[in-house]
């Protein structure tokens, strides 16, 4: 069995940093598997997790008609550690928010680039759209205690 998180511990590693990996459902003809795709993205502990996409990707297409998403965040650093969340889409905000845009590229970026990044990039402003889910099951895994049986 795998070493869990509790509530609060899985919580706060899904607020910290991470690039997250969003998986979501491609019902197309071709699709031999869920469409997955790194992605920035937002999160305070209770609230919903914030991801923006090109209002007509394919990620933002199948995002739509599914109306649910995952989410999975790890530390790739020994020992190992994930969080996986995933439930329905709560909000899409068309056109994108620009107060959460501009908190994403903070959160990922040091305040010179952050700007820099935003101003080069103010097309997605009309291009893209904000998504929220709300996470309704939790799947994590901390192998720190289990990394400490063989120190």
């Amino acid at each position: 069995m795998l070493p869990v998180m509790s509530r609060a511990e899985r919580e706060r590693f899904l607020a910290d940093v991470h690039i997250g990996v969003l998986g979501v459902t491609d019902a197309r003809d071709t699709a031999a598997a869920p469409l997955l795709a790194p992605v920035w993205y937002a999160y305070e502990p209770g609230g919903d997790v914030v991801v923006q996409t090109g209002r007509e990707s394919l990620k933002g297409r199948l995002i739509r008609a599914a109306g649910r998403f995952s989410l999975c965040v790890q530390d790739e650093r020994p020992p190992y550690r994930y969080v996986s969340v995933e439930g329905p889409v709560t909000a899409a905000l068309d056109p994108l928010d620009e107060a959460s845009r501009t908190a994403i590229a903070h959160r990922y970026l040091p305040e010179q680039e952050a700007a820099a990044y935003l101003k080069a990039t103010e097309n997605q402003l009309h291009e893209d759209v904000t998504f929220r889910m709300r996470p309704q099951r939790w799947r994590s895994a901390d192998f720190a205690s289990f990394a400490a049986e063989f120190s």
